[in-house]
């Protein structure tokens, strides 16, 4: 065990290892994606009445299923994995917005 960590730790620190990685989608796929949860997040300042439950409860689902992905995949894709995890966290703090404000909305009426 403790020489595949070793030879791990010697590969990791090569030129080739890194450029490799850069170049590749396990890079590119998770760093455009983070758009989404950074989307989300920016949008907590706006009002509830924007959030679509729909689109948010497929967002929370679309993440759940892709954190598992990146988890399962191999080698694991953590950049994948902390994109999704964000941003079902972000999705779901939307979720409790618009249900908090349809549940005001409902009681002020």
């Amino acid at each position: 065990m403790a020489s595949i960590f070793g030879n791990f730790v010697r590969q990791i620190k090569t030129k080739d290892f890194w450029w490799n990685y850069i170049c590749s989608t396990h890079f590119w796929g998770p760093v455009v994606n983070w758009g989404i949860p950074l989307a989300a997040i920016a949008d907590m300042k706006k009002d509830p009445d924007m959030i679509s439950p729909r689109m948010t409860s497929a967002l929370c689902i679309y993440s759940a299923l892709f954190m598992r992905f990146a988890w399962k995949v191999q080698p694991r894709n953590l950049l994948l994995f902390a994109c999704h995890a964000t941003n079902e966290g972000a999705q779901l703090i939307q979720l409790g917005r618009c249900v908090n404000h349809s549940l005001k909305e409902k009681k002020s009426s």
